[in-house]
């Protein structure tokens, strides 16, 4: 076994495409290898914006014999009346290979045929190679490919020099016209010239003799590391950012950091600005002191190392300086301009060619923030707050600062509302109505902020779902299932308690929808979007799916009560009543679903003809009383536990009487009185879904 080592050198690739483009290498070539029946070990990948790299460990040097049974003619044909071989055997032996006395007969589905084994011995791993090596760098996915010279061959970045070794020996082919060898390229200013690699095992050491540290792990590392020592070095730290080291790291070869400095003057914008300009525009990174003050430095991070570094400094500052210039002009003239008079402007944004302007859509929201506040019963202040923020909250989207830097929409809006006077909850709602931003990102701190969120999302889906824009496959190009799941966290967060349906519903009449039959078509199809966000959110915190099924079924209308009844049944589960007693509920509801002339009414006590129904009677209407008052309270678990002091009761029952007798009223009296005990689960589950 040998180790095999491919790099693509190339010209510089944007970052973003290095970890998608080695993750794609590294799954293609262990796919391919695997389906030619290659056996290998671990994979390692490697990646600077100059090379694309996989090593992959222990590779066998030829492929695993494989044996395959083929089937001929059938006996009677191969063989005559004295068992000898015919024509027909024959040439079927000297057809797969095999001596005629080799040839079998057996049984098959269509009767006895003749049979043969074939064994292939495999070709060379290095015969293999030179075939798959080449399909799979020319399989890899960019979000943009590009053709060069006349070469009829597609690649993010014109391709240098391709590196194929397996051990000591090099694969050959051709990409376009780049014949693979085993020379490799320095950094470009560092250590100019070509590079032998006679083994895998020499690739690492050689190039970071040569200023390149294709390892992107420790690379980042290393950029971390020396950026931290900078910022100590001018009396501060880095400001943490995993995204742009991530950036940086696949930026360079050989990282070399530089502190350099901006005027004083330029503190009087937000902190967010300040870090979105150096960041976004200049990959730079922000120093802060002890109290997380931002201060008038930065550190760029080269890819070369220069003779004069304050020189270099002196560039980074220049060009930053501009950045910030733009920055301070933009963050000026906004201020000139009201509140209000953003909020006019909104009229001539689109939020959506069917749904009407971003001003119309903060109208909407304001109403179901107001609604909200309402709902769960927050003072006429929280209200108040709730109303303007939502009237404000999107006034910074015409911003020149939100124009120029996307990123800071919400940011500036608290910014400039602040330095208009609003109120500190105001001003930090209108900031926190985005979120959550991402999966895991933060949730809203405030009251205010949740409502406003909450009102924001569930316009989007309302209004999209209202017009045909709903999610389909993996296609979901408004972020609806997104914005499902955000508000459901901050409503479980809050521990809100009102009614999805209902709020739906008043979202979608602020459309001007006024046909009921069409509110309630439009209003089923979300209620039925967010039972599926609920039950996958559920199902990825680890909780049973029948239990999950069980649950959502009978309702998910108050959101934080449908995990704890969720939570009930998990813990219950383990209790041993619980599955003799989940059956005994599951047969009491499939015996209701066959029972076809069933007509609810009033259990009749003077029909029961024996005792174990009397004794069933009596102890449902005690233990109803006590359940409905734990599910008032939200107990669920309590209420569980009052069901199932039942269990002996049901199996004396169903022990005692036959349900579906002959006779129609002593029939339906049972039935009534299953029906009232299934009733006691309707708040909870429909146990006929729970697994027993």
């Amino acid at each position: 076994m040998k180790h095999l080592l491919l790099e693509i050198g190339t010209e510089e690739i944007p970052a973003g495409y290095i970890d998608p483009a080695l993750q794609a290498l590294s799954e293609g070539l262990q796919q391919k290898l695997d389906e030619a029946r290659i056996s290998h070990g671990d994979v390692r990948i490697f990646g600077t914006p100059r090379r694309l790299a996989v090593e992959i460990l222990d590779v066998a040097l030829r492929q695993e014999p494989r044996t395959i049974e083929l089937t001929g003619p059938p006996e009677r044909v191969g063989f005559d009346e004295k068992g000898n071989p015919t024509v027909a055997a024959v040439k079927f032996a000297e057809k797969v290979g095999v001596p005629v006395k080799k040839i079998r007969s057996r049984e098959t589905g269509k009767g006895r045929y003749l049979t043969a084994v074939q064994t292939e011995k495999g070709l060379a791993a290095k015969t293999i190679l030179k075939m798959i090596l080449p399909e799979v760098i020319l399989s890899l996915p960019f979000p943009k490919s590009m053709k060069w010279s006349d070469m009829n061959i597609l690649f993010a970045r014109p391709i240098q020099s391709v590196l194929a070794l397996l051990g000591e020996s090099v694969i050959p082919f051709e990409i376009g016209r780049i014949k693979s060898s085993r020379w490799v390229a320095g950094h470009p200013f560092m250590a100019s010239g070509r590079i032998k690699i006679e083994t895998p095992d020499q690739y690492v050491p050689a190039l970071e003799k040569a200023y390149v540290i294709p390892d992107i792990g420790r690379r980042r590392k290393k950029v971390e590391e020396m950026i931290a020592d900078v910022a100590k070095g001018i009396g501060g730290n880095f400001q943490p950012d995993d995204e742009l080291l991530n950036i940086v790291a696949n930026l360079v070869e050989y990282p070399v950091p530089v502190a350099g400095k901006f005027d004083t003057k330029f503190l009087e914008l937000p902190k967010e600005v300040l870090i979105t300009t150096m960041r976004e525009h200049q990959k730079y990174f922000a120093v802060v002191d002890g109290n997380d003050r931002l201060k008038p430095c930065f550190i760029a991070v080269n890819n070369t190392r220069a003779k004069d570094m304050e020189l270099v400094a002196k560039g980074h500052e220049r060009v930053l300086r501009a950045r910030l210039e733009d920055a301070m002009f933009f963050y000026r003239s906004d201020l000139k301009i009201s509140m209000e008079d953003l909020v006019e402007k909104l009229k001539d944004v689109l939020f959506q060619a069917k749904l009407g302007s971003i001003y119309e859509k903060s109208v909407r929201v304001r109403k179901l923030g107001e609604y909200l506040a309402d709902k769960v019963g927050s003072n006429s202040e929280v209200k108040q707050h709730t109303g303007r923020a939502a009237w404000l909250c999107k006034a910074d989207l015409v911003s020149q600062m939100v124009v120029e830097f996307p990123k800071l929409q919400g940011i500036m809006g608290r910014v400039y509302a602040e330095k208009a006077g609003e109120p500190d909850a105001v001003a930090t709602a209108v900031e926190e109505h985005y979120r959550p931003i991402y999966s895991g990102a933060p949730l809203p701190k405030t009251i205010e902020g949740s409502f406003l969120a909450i009102a924001d999302k569930i316009d989007s889906i309302c209004g999209c779902f209202q017009v045909g824009l709903m999610p389909t496959g993996t296609s979901d190009p408004y972020a609806l299932r997104r914005q499902g799941i955000g508000i459901i966290q901050i409503i479980q967060k809050n521990r809100f308690s009102f009614s999805l349906n209902d709020l739906i519903i008043e979202s979608i009449t602020l459309f001007g929808e006024k046909d009921s039959a069409r509110i309630k078509e439009t209003a089923d199809r979300i209620y039925i979007f967010f039972k599926d966000r609920i039950s996958h959110m559920l199902s990825e915190e680890g909780f049973q799916k029948d239990f999950i099924a069980a649950v959502t079924s009978v309702s998910i209308d108050n959101v934080p009560d449908v995990r704890e009844r969720v939570k009930a049944l998990e813990e219950m589960k383990n209790k041993p009543d619980f599955q003799p007693l989940a059956v005994a509920f599951k047969r009491a509801v499939n015996i209701l679903k066959k029972a076809d002339d069933f007509q609810k009414k009033e259990v009749d006590p003077s029909l029961f003809e024996e005792s174990c129904e009397s004794s069933l009677y009596d102890a449902c209407r005690d233990v109803g009383l006590k359940v409905r008052s734990h599910l008032v309270k939200g107990s669920f678990d309590k209420a569980l536990i009052e069901i199932a002091s039942l269990r002996d009761f049901v199996d004396s029952f169903f022990d005692g009487v036959m349900v579906m007798t002959d006779n129609p009223e002593i029939r339906n009296n049972r039935l009534a009185l299953l029906s009232g005990i299934a009733g006691l689960f309707e708040d909870i589950a429909d146990f006929s879904r729970i697994s027993t």
